[in-house]
C-alpha cells in the first residue's frame, strides 16, 4: 500500500490524465470509425459501457461485421475507388512538381550569394498564411472566365481561358504554388548541412558547376529532398480546402467524397471506409518519410567546421533571383487579387474593379462580428489546453523518457482534418458523451489536430534546459511537480510562447474541422468565409479572408520576435 502511495504522486496522476485525454478523444474515435467501416452502422462505444440496451445493440452490430464495404470499393464503376486513384495521382503529381520547382530556390538560399534572401524568405510565408480555399478563390479571380488575367489575355486577342481553373489542373497549380514552402525549408537545411569542401574539391579537379551540382551537391541533399517530397504528398492528399472549391462534379477526390458522404447523405459506412483509407495512406507515407530520414546517412565527417563558400557566379545568381521572384509572384498576385476583391464595388467586366469601397469591411464587423469573437474564443481555449498538455508531454518525453506519450502525441500528424472530424462526430453524437455540436468538442478537435506542432516547440526548449537546475530545486525541498512548474516552466516560456502563437494561427485559419464540427452559434471566421463563398457573397468573403491573413501576419511576426529567429 505504501509503495502504491509513493508511486501515486502528482506527476503520475497528471501523466495518466494526459493518457486518458488521448485515449478518449483520439484513440477511441479512430477505433470507433474503424469498427463502423466493418459494421456499416454507427457504434456507440462509450454508451455500451453505461447502458445494457446500447451494449446489446452494439454486440448485434459487431456480429454482422463484414468486409463488404471494402471489397465493394474495387467493383466496377465504384466512385470510392476512382476517388482514391485521383487523390493518389494528385498527391504524386503535386509532390513531384513542387520538388522540381523548389530545388533551384533551395539551392539559391543555401549555397549562393543571391541578394534579397531575407526579403524572399518573408514573401515565402505568404502561401502559408492563406487558407487553401481562399487561395483557390484567388485563382478563380485570376484565371476564371471573368478573371483579371483572362481579361488581359482577351485584350491581346486570346479567346476563352488560359486553362480551366475548376479542374484537376487548377487544383494541382494551387497546391503547387501554395504548398511549396513546406518543401522549401527542409531542402534549404539539406543543402546547408552537406560539406561544401566536397564541391570545391570537385571543381578543383576540373568539374564544371553543373556537373558538380548533379554528382556531388544533389546526392548529399537526397534525404532532405525525398523527405520533403513525401511531406508534400501527405499535405496534398489530405488537403480539403482546394478540392472543395475547385473540384468539378465529375472529379472524385477522397477528401471531398468523405465530406459529402457524412454532411450530405449521412452515410456512415461510406464516410468510415473513406476515413480509414485516408488514415492508411497518410500513415504509410508518414512512415515512409521517417524511414527515409533514419534509414540512410548522407552526412560527412570533418575535423573542424569550415565556412561555406557561396556561389557568386553572376549568371547563376541573376537567373536564380529572377526564377525565385517569378515563383513567389504567383502567391503575391493571388493575395493582391483577394485584397482588391475585398474593396471592390463590382469586379469582372475588366482587369481592375469598377470602383472601390470599404463597405465590405464595415459589413463583416457589423454582421460577422460574432464570427470574429468566436474565432478568438475558440483559438484561446485551444491555446490554453494545448499549452498545458504539450508542456507536460514534453516534460515526460524528455525528462522521463516516456516513449508511449511521444508515440500517442504524434498520431495526429497522420490524421487528416476531415478524418478526425468524422471520427469525432461518430463517437460523440450520442449519450453519455453527447458533445457533437458543442464548442467544447470543437476546441478539443483543434487541440488534437495542432498539438504536435506545440509539442515540438516545447520539446526543443525542454532539451535546452540542464537537468541539474531542476535537481537543485528538488534538493532544496521542492517536489518534482513544484520544481517543474516553478523552475522549468519559466525557462520554457519562449518555446511555449512560440508554440502557442503557432497553434493560435493555425486554428484561426482551420477549415476542415470547422466545417464539420462548428455549431451555428460558434461558427468561426474560416467557416464564415467558406459559407460566404458558397452563397456567392464573394466580396465580404474576401474582406473576412484579409482580416484572417492580417491577424496571422501579426501573430507570426510576434512569434519571430519571441524566438529571435534568424534564418540568415
Amino acid at each position: 500500500m505504501k509503495r502504491l502511495a509513493s508511486q501515486l504522486n502528482g506527476f503520475t496522476v497528471l501523466k495518466w490524465l494526459i493518457y486518458l485525454f488521448f485515449f478518449v478523444f483520439l484513440l477511441v474515435p479512430l477505433f470507433s470509425i474503424l469498427i463502423v467501416s466493418f459494421t456499416g452502422q454507427p457504434v456507440n462505444i462509450f454508451g455500451s459501457f453505461t447502458s445494457a440496451k446500447i451494449f446489446n445493440s452494439t454486440m448485434e452490430k459487431l456480429s454482422n461485421m463484414s468486409l463488404e464495404a471494402y471489397t465493394s470499393i474495387f467493383s466496377e464503376g465504384n466512385s470510392y475507388f476512382a476517388a482514391l486513384i485521383n487523390s493518389l495521382q494528385l498527391g504524386t503529381g503535386v509532390a513531384v512538381l513542387v520538388t522540381l520547382i523548389v530545388l533551384p530556390i533551395a539551392y539559391a538560399f543555401a549555397r549562393t550569394a543571391m541578394p534579397f534572401k531575407a526579403f524572399f524568405a518573408a514573401l515565402c510565408t505568404i502561401p502559408l498564411i492563406m487558407p487553401t480555399f481562399i487561395s483557390s478563390h484567388a485563382f478563380i479571380l485570376m484565371f476564371g472566365k471573368t478573371g483579371w488575367v483572362t481579361q488581359i489575355y482577351h485584350s491581346f486577342g486570346g479567346e476563352g481561358v488560359l486553362f480551366d481553373v475548376q479542374s484537376m489542373l487548377g487544383i494541382v497549380l494551387v497546391q503547387v504554388f501554395f504548398f511549396f514552402p513546406y518543401a522549401l525549408w527542409p531542402m534549404v537545411a539539406a543543402f546547408k548541412i552537406s560539406d561544401a569542401t566536397l564541391e570545391e574539391a570537385s571543381q578543383n579537379l576540373g568539374a564544371r558547376s553543373w556537373y558538380t551540382f548533379l554528382r556531388v551537391t544533389l546526392p548529399l541533399a537526397v534525404p532532405g529532398i525525398v523527405s520533403s517530397m513525401l511531406l508534400i504528398f501527405t499535405v496534398s492528399f489530405s488537403d480539403f480546402g482546394t478540392p472543395i472549391i475547385l473540384a468539378p462534379k465529375d472529379l472524385n477526390l477522397i477528401v471531398v467524397e468523405s465530406y459529402r458522404e457524412i454532411a450530405g447523405f449521412f452515410n456512415w459506412a461510406g464516410s468510415a471506409v473513406l476515413t480509414v483509407i485516408m488514415l492508411i495512406v497518410a500513415a504509410f507515407f508518414f512512415w515512409l518519410q521517417r524511414l527515409v530520414i533514419k534509414g540512410r546517412e548522407y552526412g560527412t565527417i570533418s575535423g573542424k567546421p569550415t565556412k561555406q563558400k557561396l556561389n557568386d557566379h553572376k549568371g547563376t545568381i541573376t537567373g536564380l533571383t529572377i526564377y525565385t521572384f517569378l515563383i513567389i509572384l504567383i502567391p503575391m498576385l493571388a493575395l493582391g487579387s483577394v485584397f482588391l476583391s475585398s474593396i471592390a464595388t463590382t469586379w469582372g467586366h475588366q482587369a481592375l474593379p469598377d470602383g472601390y469601397t470599404l463597405d465590405h469591411y464595415k459589413t463583416i464587423f457589423s454582421i460577422s462580428g460574432k464570427n470574429i469573437w468566436n474565432s478568438m474564443v475558440l483559438a484561446g481555449g485551444t491555446l490554453v489546453l494545448s499549452v498545458v498538455i504539450s508542456t507536460f508531454v514534453s516534460y515526460f518525453v524528455v525528462r522521463r523518457g516516456s516513449g508511449g506519450l511521444d508515440f500517442v502525441s504524434s498520431i495526429p500528424l497522420i490524421v487528416p482534418g476531415i478524418a478526425l472530424g468524422i471520427a469525432l462526430i461518430q463517437t460523440f453524437n450520442t449519450m453519455p458523451l453527447h458533445l457533437t455540436g458543442t464548442a467544447l468538442l470543437l476546441i478539443i478537435a483543434y487541440t488534437i489536430r495542432r498539438m504536435p506542432y506545440m509539442i515540438r516547440s516545447t520539446m526543443s526548449s525542454m532539451m535546452a534546459i540542464r537537468k541539474d537546475i531542476e535537481e537543485a530545486a528538488v534538493s532544496l525541498g521542492a517536489s518534482n511537480l513544484v520544481a517543474a512548474i516553478t523552475v522549468i516552466g519559466p525557462l520554457m516560456l519562449p518555446g511555449i510562447a512560440a508554440g502557442a502563437i503557432l497553434v493560435f494561427v493555425t486554428v484561426i485559419k482551420e477549415t476542415s474541422i470547422s466545417i464539420l464540427l462548428a455549431p451555428t452559434d460558434w461558427a468561426p471566421m474560416s467557416l464564415a468565409v467558406f459559407q460566404n463563398l458558397l452563397r456567392g457573397e464573394y466580396y465580404t468573403a474576401c474582406a473576412m479572408a484579409i482580416l484572417i491573413i492580417v491577424i496571422v501576419i501579426i501573430l507570426q511576426s510576434l512569434a519571430k520576435k519571441i524566438t529571435k529567429d534568424q534564418l540568415y
